[in-house]
């Protein structure tokens, strides 16, 4: 959680700072937390064991999610769609030139959307 904590942090101040100048620090930051979230999900429902680790690059494809997470747990199409359009985008953005600013909403729309279906689960931030 402290670190879910930490990546929120910098993605407002990055925010502030503004979206294009700071691209690169909210993709990678949403992409971190993103998965920390949905990490500290299923330990909290005991799906997963307390040392199984989540990658990002499960969900640059919904497919391959899936097949990672062949498990069942509450809003789990949602929660891999979104976390999918994150991943997505995330290489342009973090290692590309900088983009509109429509794309990094996205982005960051995605990731609150994210963030409000884990905080009705149970996932606290």
């Amino acid at each position: 959680l402290r670190n879910i904590k930490e990546s929120l942090e910098v993605i407002q101040e990055s925010i502030q700072k503004g979206l294009q100048e700071r691209q690169r620090n909210i993709v990678f930051n949403v992409s971190v937390a993103s998965v920390e979230m949905l990490e500290v999900f299923l330990h909290k429902e005991g799906v997963i064991n307390p040392g199984a680790i989540i990658k990002h690059e499960w969900f640059s494809s919904v497919r391959k999610a899936k097949d990672k997470l062949k498990f069942e747990f509450p809003e789990k199409d949602k929660i891999i769609s979104l976390i999918n359009a994150i991943e997505e985008k995330r290489n342009l953005l973090c290692y590309g030139k900088p983009q509109p600013t429509d794309t990094i909403t996205s982005i960051i729309e995605s990731f609150n959307k994210l963030k409000s279906i884990f905080e009705k689960l149970g996932v606290k931030v």
